[in-house]
């Protein structure tokens, strides 16, 4: 199960984050960059959804000290993380420990971020999330999801996959480490990055778009009425 392999790494997460994520800083910052260009200075609530080990969750709430945050994951030690890395934020965050496929999300909210999560749900979830994502934001809510896509074709895929290795590999994984995330990775129900944005316009965004791409690396982004 998803929740049973990130409680099993939810120690050595964050260390081996860097490694994995080939352009970290790019990936991520462009969550940062897409809530700078659309959302005001005003106060506004986020939901981090599968939010691990709170590593999203606080940088977004030192980018935007104005904002407020519930952080929700399945994995209770990987929520255990969250709050020791959260805990000097005080009452701007919120930790549960819930599965947000099965929940009623917190509601009505600014904008939600997910990164790295939203692909282990299959097709039907991911389009059910997208749907109760939509009603649970502010009119002109915005939802950023760095996350995943499959290649359009498996020629494809097999070459996002090779440099994917070799990205890592240049890191200095261990192959330890390397065999580990190759075994998590088998748990991944990554969809095309056309039906993603499409699914996003089917629950009702306004605008919906891929704001920053590197091989499987994607950042969607869409915006509420």
């Amino acid at each position: 199960m998803v929740r049973e392999a990130f409680d099993n790494s939810a120690r050595h997460f964050d260390r081996l984050r860097r490694r994995l994520v080939p352009r970290f800083d790019d990936f991520y910052g462009s969550v940062l960059e897409l809530l700078e260009d659309h959302l005001c200075d005003e106060p506004v609530h986020c939901l981090d959804l599968g939010a691990g080990t709170g590593l999203l969750s606080e940088l977004v709430l030192d980018r935007f000290p104005q904002a407020s945050l519930t952080a929700i994951d399945v994995a209770e030690k990987m929520a255990e993380q969250a709050r020791l890395r959260l805990t000097r934020f005080g009452e701007r965050v919120r930790i549960k420990v819930a599965d947000y496929r099965h929940m009623d999300l917190p509601n009505p909210v600014g904008a939600v971020v997910s990164a790295l999560s939203i692909h282990h749900l299959a097709d039907g979830e991911k389009r059910s999330l997208f749907r109760r994502i939509h009603d649970a934001l502010l009119p002109g809510g915005l939802f950023i999801n760095a996350d995943q896509s499959l290649a359009p074709a498996p020629a494809a895929e097999r070459a996002y996959h090779a440099r994917w290795l070799a990205d890592v590999r240049a890191s200095a994984l261990g192959e330890q480490d390397l065999a580990v995330a190759l075994e998590r990775s088998r748990r991944d129900r990554n969809a095309l990055m056309t039906d993603q944005v499409a699914w996003l316009h089917e629950a009702g965004f306004a605008v919906a778009d891929v704001a920053w791409k590197r091989y499987r690396f994607t950042v969607f982004w869409a915006r509420k009425r």
